[in-house]
């Protein structure tokens, strides 16, 4: 069983037991439990329920697992024969989640 939700402004394939990494939720603390209710899409062994546009009464439970940072990347500009050269570096924010249970009402 998997559902497709929306959280913060992107949508995510979600599985009970799996993690999750998200932009980071300022709010949330370690160990704390999350509810998500745009659940856009679920799959039950075949059975298909698309919602119009969230699917009623589904939810996604997670659990906060910790914040942390991702890779490094590198921003490089370059303007060939004029000498300019820019180099920026940026690491995003993440929450990681565990997915609980997906819930069907």
């Amino acid at each position: 069983m998997y559902a497709i939700v929306e959280i913060l402004g992107q949508q995510f394939k979600v599985e009970a037991g799996k993690r999750l990494y998200i932009h980071r939720m300022a709010e949330a603390e370690r160990g704390s439990e999350v509810e998500f209710d745009k659940v856009l899409l679920i799959d039950n062994e075949g059975a298909v329920t698309v919602g119009a546009p969230v699917v009623v009464g589904a939810k996604i439970v997670c659990e906060v697992l910790s914040h942390v940072r991702g890779e490094k990347v590198i921003v490089f500009h370059k303007k060939r024969r004029k000498g300019y050269r820019k180099r920026n570096g940026h690491r995003q924010d993440f929450t990681e989640l565990s997915i609980k249970e997906i819930i069907v009402a």
